[in-house]
Order: C-alpha cells, then structure tokens, then sequence
C-alpha cells in the first residue's frame, strides 16, 4: 500500500505547536497519525503533503518519504490521509480495504481517498483543499469514522481517548509485541491497582520500588528504556515514550510523555511531545508541550477559570473560544500570551531577544541530548521567526497599551 498524507488549510489552526513540524506529527494518544498509520497499515512507500516551509526540514527528517512530490504521486494508486484524523479502530480498518471508488468524509471534510495517477493532473500545491473535494465528489462518499482535530487543544481534549484506542491497537495481533511484559513480571515493589491487563511495560524498562500504577480508569503503557523512580504514581489512561524519566511523578489521566522526556511533579491530561524537560515539582495540567521546552523548578500554570467558564487563547492575534472550561493557560503573574519569540523581563513583555543567540541556544540543547540541530532547521526558525511578526507586533501594543491605563501609584 501506498499511503500519503496531507495537511489541509485547517493545519494553521494549529499554530504554534505546528510551526516547525507537520501536524500529522503532532501526539494525540501514544503517537502522532503518521506513526499510528505506518504501525497498523501494511504500507510500502509512503509521502506527505504539507506547508510547503516545512518540506525542507521534514524530508531531511524522513529521507524516504516522498514531501511534496507530485510525480511520485502519479506513479501509483495511493491512500491520502488527512493529517488532522485522529482515527478509532474501525477508521483504520476502514483504510485497509478503501477503494478507488470511495471517498471518506466527516463533517464537510475530507478525511481519506484512494487516488489514481490519472487525477494528479487535477492537483497543484497552490490549491490543494479544492482540487481533492472536487475530487472526492466523483466518489461515493461515506462518513468516515473517527474524529477530526482543528485546534491544538482538541488534541489534548481527545487524548485520553486516542490513549484507549491505541491500546486497542497495541494489543491487537498487528501490533502486539511478544517482548511486552503485563504487571505480574513487575516485581512485588510495584503496585498495580485495577486491572493488571491493562498495564503493558517493556522489558527494558526499570520500574523502581513504591511505583504505583493506577489502571482503573484506563491502560498504562510504557515504552523501552524508560526509567520509573520511586514514589512514582502513574493514573491510567497515560503512555510513557522511549527513555524518559519520571522522577517522584504523579501523572494524572489523559497524559502522554512522549520520547526522552524528564519529569517531575504534578502532570495531569497534558501531551509533552518529546525531548521536554519537566524534572522538579509544579503543576502542569491540560497543556501541549513542545519538544525542547525546559519548565523550571516550581513552574506550574493554571488550567481553569476561576468563573468556570470557557476558555479563550491568543492565536495569531485572536482570541478563540475553545469551548472547554479546561486548557492550560498561564497565571495572572504572567501575560495571557507570551507570542514565539518573546519573552517576560522584569515582569514587561517584550521581544529583544537575539535571534542568533537563541540558535546558538537551541544548537547547545540538541547537542546535550545528543541531537544535530542542522542547516535546514535553522532556516526553518527563521522563516517562522518572519511568520510570527505580525502576532509580536499585535501581542506588544496590547501589553503597552494594558500598561498605560494602569495608574502609577
């Protein structure tokens, strides 16, 4: 099977988590979609379509990934998958037999089609959401199962469930690994509450003494190479990645902690996405964490309102409703919104930070994890750095103006 999948023009709602990847690389659940598909699906060669500032980094990242590649498109029949589907089982099982003659939709959008080489010349980057719902109308389209994610909040909204559904899928025959070890081979030091089938840790895992695991609302996974301290109680639904740390943690439902990550503290329905630091004490809760952020000693952030009512969040200078009363948010000792590229000094918003000594920065982070920050990815940060001018500008004026209309006392 070939498989490629595609960003739509909703993917700029998912700034700025989506800035520097695709958001078919974004987690919800144990992985992002591409990692889910390439796992469950029997695929051969596989592609991506996506914001064309990301090509560059994104197929150093994949080499055999076909970016943005329209002749490789035309040379097979190829699936095309929706970059922002956060499938269930039957969504997957759906793809497996997809034919040519059918198109998958859900609300009003395109989620999935099968593609002939003969339609590629219908195609052109520049107008991409267009030319595949035409498309797609030539089909016989059905409702595709599943759901579709528009903000990045809705990732962490629907976490707890993907988490579920991935566990499905892990201990399904396509996905299941002989290597995995249930509770029973976890030592007696360990403490499993609930039921033990739902907990999956693999063997090169440690899992110190006086670790709780807590599977009664839902599975527990952790991946290879993790280490569990002591005093460390993990709330199912929740996945720990490949070599991360937890340390005296207590990590609530609906949590992912994704590839060498270092946690401590309270954790409660947050995503971190990879390579996060989170090591001392603080709340963190219903968050999106990106790769390479460094929380610091007592960080914590507030994830509800104190009037309970819904929660609004600054995006490219608009404040959306989220329709939830919980997504984190930062505390009333810190602006609302601290744009990309800005930051709080001495308690005033401001954006003189050095853009090349912030490289050299994020040069040294990668290095200490082992990891190449390259030419590629540089260029990358600067064209994000040019894209999100208009938010600093916007996110600044506000801040002087809030400012001025304080009386000095």
């Amino acid at each position: 099977m070939r498989l490629a999948l595609f960003e739509d023009q909703a993917a700029s709602g998912f700034a700025p988590v989506a800035w520097m990847r695709p958001v078919c690389e974004l987690l919800c659940g144990q992985t992002s979609l591409r990692e889910r598909l390439l796992k469950y699906l029997p695929v051969t060669d596989w592609g991506a379509f996506v914001r064309p500032f990301l090509a560059e980094t994104y197929q150093e990242t994949h080499p055999q990934a076909a970016v943005n590649n329209l002749d490789w498109l035309a040379q097979e029949p190829t699936l095309l998958v929706n970059a922002r589907w956060l499938p269930d089982v039957t969504g997957l099982q759906c793809l497996e037999h997809a034919r040519l003659e059918e198109a998958g939709v859900l609300d009003q959008t395109l989620v999935w089609l099968r593609l002939h080489p003969d339609e590629v010349p219908l195609l052109s980057l520049e107008n991409w959401d267009d030319a595949l719902m035409s498309i797609a109308r030539s089909r016989w389209m059905t409702e595709a199962p599943g759901r579709l994610a528009s903000r990045p909040w809705d990732l962490v909204l629907h976490n707890a469930d993907q988490l579920r559904i991935d566990y499905q899928l892990r201990r399904s025959g396509t996905l299941r690994s002989s290597r995995l070890r249930g509770a029973r081979s976890l030592g007696a030091n360990v403490a499993v509450v609930g039921d033990s089938s739902q907990v999956e840790v693999d063997p090169t895992a440690r899992l110190d003494p006086f670790v709780v695991l807590d599977a009664r609302q839902g599975p527990i996974t952790i991946d290879a190479g993790a280490v569990i301290q002591p005093f460390t109680r993990l709330e199912g639904p929740c996945h720990v990645g490949t070599g991360s740390q937890l340390f005296r943690a207590n990590v609530r439902e609906g949590t992912t902690i994704g590839r060498d990550c270092r946690v401590g503290g309270e954790v409660e329905a947050s995503i971190l996405h990879g390579f996060v630091n989170k090591y001392h004490d603080g709340f963190l809760g219903h968050s999106y964490v990106c790769p390479w952020v460094n929380l610091g000693a007592l960080t914590t952030n507030s994830d509800l309102k104190n009037d309970y009512s819904n929660v609004s969040v600054p995006l490219e200078g608009f404040s959306i409703d989220t329709g939830s009363t919980k997504v984190g948010t930062a505390g009333e000792l810190l602006p609302k919104h601290v744009p990309s590229f800005c930051r709080i000094w001495h308690g005033v918003l401001d954006d003189q930070i050095d853009l090349g000594t912030g490289i050299e920065t994020a040069r040294a982070v990668l290095e200490r994890r082992k990891q190449e920050f390259t030419p590629a990815q540089e260029r990358l940060l600067r064209h994000v750095f040019k894209l999100t001018q208009a938010e600093r500008e916007t996110a600044l004026h506000r801040s002087r103006e809030k400012r001025r209309a304080v009386p000095v006392t």
